[in-house]
């Protein structure tokens, strides 16, 4: 197909051509096999666009909800007014082009045993192999007060997209001499080092348009990724313009309370101009309904083959699994997505899976030319992902010329990112 499917009747007519998976096992390894990837993030679609590139014959099937995905990497510049949001936007046609069918609808159900998915609209797709990609939802409970209708008074922006643009109005709407409050949670989290990267950029925002503000961080944590990097920039660009309160200093978040926008942690209140919380978090709905999520809220899987340890012939990758020392990450993702397209091939094939090697990257940007990153590579040790020798990390003293150009380095990282997943 060259677009994506979103009639029911062409649902139908995939579902009507897949009866030959209902056969004895012994014909369908005549065929090349399906395979479901749930899910059309950076993992998702990465794994579709590699499954159909390496087999194929194989029929791939990719579902998701949106026809439309925006990023979340370089979405802390749009609130900070430095691109506009649809530079962050991607579609699905190029992958459909390739012979992937893409399906926009969401999953309801999905039965192991019969190897199905079901979708919104009452259609069951089998498959041999199912691959999901759900990256987040959030765990309200473990935050009181919070939920999807407080969102809209204080916004997480976790998602890109809605609450992106939301955030950026409530910032250009705060006085001079306002206070926006960052509310991050502890780890396991979406892109540790991003709640930061907001921090600095809303901060630049701030001395540009409303210098007599200031940028209060309420965190979790005592120590976070590259922070020896955040702060040396704070210091030097912003000066005291950003305060952070650590968990050791009461910063935790316990509740909060949206009627009067107030922010509450084990030490004070707080009532910001601008509350962008951002809860604690867990797998994606979908992964739970599978069966593939633990008690922690997330996903454990083999690492050599990501399938699922709860759950057989369903593999899991990106934000959603537990995957030790890599972080969840859009790069992250990506290489977990194409190195379980290859173990999926392997074994419809029969072949052994290859052990994954995989490589992430990521990039801060604390002002316009002004960038830092860190790099690792990943590779299964026992039950996890653990970092191994090669990895990198921007120096802490460096010249103003490295940090620009690492800036310039980050932007073609992400137009390289985008293009190779969605085209």
């Amino acid at each position: 197909m060259n677009a994506s499917v979103t009639r029911r009747d062409a649902v139908l007519g995939i579902a009507a051509a897949a009866t030959s998976f209902a056969v004895p096992s012994i014909l369908r390894a005549q065929s090349a096999g399906r395979v479901v990837v749930v899910g059309g993030g950076f993992g998702g679609a990465a794994c579709a666009r590699a499954l159909k590139r390496a087999e194929a014959n194989l029929q791939v099937i990719l579902i998701e909800p949106s026809t439309v995905f925006t990023s979340c990497p370089f979405s802390n510049e749009v609130i900070a007014g430095l691109r506009e949001i649809d530079t962050q936007q991607f579609g699905y046609d190029k992958i459909a082009a390739e012979g992937v069918t893409v399906i926009s609808q969401a999953v309801t159900t999905i039965e192991p045993q019969l190897r199905s998915v079901v979708t919104a609209d009452g259609v069951a797709l089998p498959y041999d192999r199912l691959v999901l990609s759900p990256g987040i939802d959030f765990h309200f409970e473990a935050l009181p007060g919070y939920d999807d209708a407080t969102s809209e008074k204080m916004p997480h922006a976790w998602k890109a997209g809605a609450q992106t643009l939301l955030l950026r109005r409530q910032l250009e709407a705060m006085p001079d001499g306002g206070t926006v409050a960052i509310a991050i949670p502890a780890n396991p989290s979406r892109c540790p080092p991003a709640p930061y990267e907001r921090a600095s950029l809303i901060a630049h925002y701030l001395k540009t348009k409303k210098p007599r503000s200031k940028v209060l961080i309420l965190d979790a944590k005592d120590n976070f990724s590259q922070q020896r990097l955040f702060e040396k920039a704070w210091r030097e660009l912003y000066g005291d313009m950003i305060e952070r309160i650590g968990l050791s200093q009461g910063g935790r978040v316990t509740s909060v309370d949206p009627a009067t926008r107030t922010i509450v942690t084990e030490f004070g209140n707080y009532t910001p101009d601008v509350a962008n919380v951002i809860p604690p978090q867990r797998a994606g709905r979908i992964a739970e309904v599978a069966g593939a999520a633990d008690a922690t809220g997330w996903c454990p899987i083999d690492p050599v083959t990501f399938e699922s340890k709860l759950v057989q012939n369903i593999h899991v990758i990106g934000d959603a699994c537990l995957g030790g020392g890599i972080p969840k990450s859009a790069s992250a993702a990506s290489a977990q997505g194409k190195a379980c397209a290859s173990v999926i091939v392997n074994l419809l094939a029969g072949r052994a899976p290859e052990t994954p090697r995989l490589t992430g990257v990521c990039y801060n940007i604390v002002a316009p030319g002004y960038g830092f990153s860190l790099a690792g590579n990943y590779q299964p040790r026992g039950d996890i992902f653990a970092e191994v020798e090669g990895g990198t990390s921007s120096p802490v003293d460096a010249p103003r010329e490295l940090r620009a150009r690492e800036a310039t380095e980050a932007e073609h990282w992400f137009q390289t990112i985008t293009a190779d997943t969605f085209g």
